[in-house]
């Protein structure tokens, strides 16, 4: 029995943050999938954990940048779990990754090969479940499936350099690649299925051992997605789809020029006059999907950070105010209770904490920020509330081991001084400490429950390559880790019991 959506933050609870695609991959095929999800969720449930936190599920581009969707509805097909399509009987073994030139390529001949004997067999009882998937999800899915299957033919090239009938929508256009590309069209919506399938098995599985599934959604959309070619009137974009202006931040601390993102900024009176009724149906996929979810650039609904297309450099933006006070009031109104964290990082006006505090959302802490300056750093634990997320580092942060080692040996004292725990060692004093915050849930990345260092960083902002392809071991997770993990969670009062 786990706990409905409303009461995730009803008690003291840890987890852990840990990407679908750092689980172990099968057969060394590439980064993880589903097919480890069950599993990690028993370690979890070992260990006292009752939240599982991920990154965004949706289809990535080349630079794997779950942040940087073509899609924010639809999932990543390369998560698919290949062992399951083969219990169905639709996947034999005569595929080889050897036979590809990627493992992407791989795993998509592997899901056209699941779809082409799932069309053999018309008798199948999950026909039944495709055919509710495709009218449950229509309205979002078929601008998918053609985005896609149009992209694939144009060997990923991206939809503004698409032939012009095809990067506008011609209906005639529209008509006839429709029919051209028939089969490939509906092999999408079969993965789509698939994908939607897998993920509430495990999240069903994942509740019947008490873990909740936490969540992230990105609040911009990459330029080259599905929703920006299918509803560019919502998008600072001009009629053939080139951007005007794009969103980033300026300079902070993981970027002393600023970040520059690929993503165009919101036509805001379109959304309002709609009555946000593109945000409703985005945030209606992701409570589909989990319990909580985290509003990454929660400070972008009061104010976003604007680029001239052609400026080329972050330092030339500006503050734009947005209605993302009129935008909760109607989820809210829609929704009843929103089940939404608030990325609050990084410069935080005023008017960002009053939105936030206005619709009750919890914020967000970062241990690893807590001990620059004096006694006032609202990081530090004496100042943390209830109602906050607390982290000892995120997906953009190094490790805290490789945190601790780069700094000068004064700043190692004063922190061994704060968290006070002479005892134990980096990063299991940082963990013992934050476990002990007021806050209602610690959230504790993965490389740091396996305590590593340099090396085993997830994603350095402000760079394009190198970044999300860090995984782990199954036998990292024993020596004792569970155990380990038990006493604290129940040290902190942290165990939530499920009858």
């Amino acid at each position: 029995m786990a706990a409905n959506k409303t009461e995730v933050l009803d008690t003291r609870r840890a987890g852990v943050l840990l990407p679908v695609t750092s689980l172990p991959a099968e057969d060394n095929q590439g980064l993880g999938d589903f097919g480890g999800a069950c599993r990690f969720i028993d370690f979890l449930a070992a260990s006292g954990m009752s939240v599982w936190q991920i990154l965004p599920l949706g289809p990535t581009h080349k630079d794997l940048s779950p942040y940087l969707c073509t899609s924010s509805h639809a999932g990543n097909p390369l998560l698919i779990d290949l062992q399951w399509l083969r219990d169905m009987g639709w996947l034999s073994d005569t595929l080889k990754a050897g036979q590809f030139a990627s493992i992407s390529e791989f795993r998509l001949a592997c899901l056209q090969q699941a779809f082409e004997q799932f069309n053999e067999q018309p008798t199948h009882a999950y026909h039944h479940s495709y055919q509710v998937f495709i009218h449950q999800h229509h309205d979002w899915l078929k601008d998918f499936a053609r985005f896609t299957a149009i992209g694939r033919y144009h060997q990923g090239a991206a939809w503004m350099d698409w032939e012009p009938a095809l990067r506008d929508r011609e209906p005639a256009a529209l008509g006839e690649i429709e029919q051209t590309l028939y089969r490939q069209i509906e092999q999408v919506k079969f993965e789509q299925c698939i994908f939607y399938s897998q993920w509430q098995q495990i999240k069903t599985y994942a509740h019947r051992r008490g873990i909740l599934l936490f969540g992230d959604m990105p609040l911009f959309v990459a330029h080259d997605s599905a929703e920006v070619w299918a509803n560019r009137h919502y998008f600072r974009v001009n009629r053939h789809g080139a951007a005007t202006v794009l969103a980033g931040v300026p300079p902070d601390y993981f970027s002393a020029c600023g970040q520059l993102w690929e993503t165009p900024v919101y036509n805001w009176p379109q959304h309002q006059e709609d009555g946000f009724q593109w945000w409703i149906e985005r945030l209606a996929t992701q409570m589909e999907l989990y319990d909580l979810i985290r509003i990454d650039h929660f400070r972008g609904l009061d104010a976003c950070w604007e680029i001239a297309m052609d400026a080329g450099h972050a330092l030339a933006g500006h503050w734009q105010k947005t209605p993302g006070l009129q935008l909760l009031q109607t989820l809210q109104q829609h929704f009843g209770h929103l089940p939404l964290v608030a990325e609050d990082l990084g410069f935080i006006t005023e008017a960002v904490r009053q939105l936030r505090q206005r619709f009750q959302l919890p914020g967000m802490a970062v241990m690893q920020f807590a001990f620059d300056g004096g006694d006032n750093n609202p990081y530090l634990i004496q100042h943390h509330h209830k109602n906050t997320v607390v982290y000892t580092g995120t997906h953009d942060n190094d490790t805290t081991l490789a945190w601790y080692q780069a700094l000068a040996p004064s700043m190692q004292k004063r922190v061994d001084t704060l968290i006070n725990r002479p005892t134990l060692s980096m990063p299991w004093s940082l963990i013992d400490y934050t476990l002990a915050s007021d806050a209602r849930l610690v959230i504790i990345p993965i490389q740091d429950l396996l305590a590593l260092g340099a090396g085993h960083r997830l994603n350095t902002p402000g760079t394009t390559s190198g970044n999300w392809c860090w995984q782990f071991a199954w036998q990292q997770l024993g020596a004792g880790l569970p155990e380990r993990l038990q006493q604290l969670t129940k040290r902190h009062q942290r165990q939530v019991l499920y009858l």
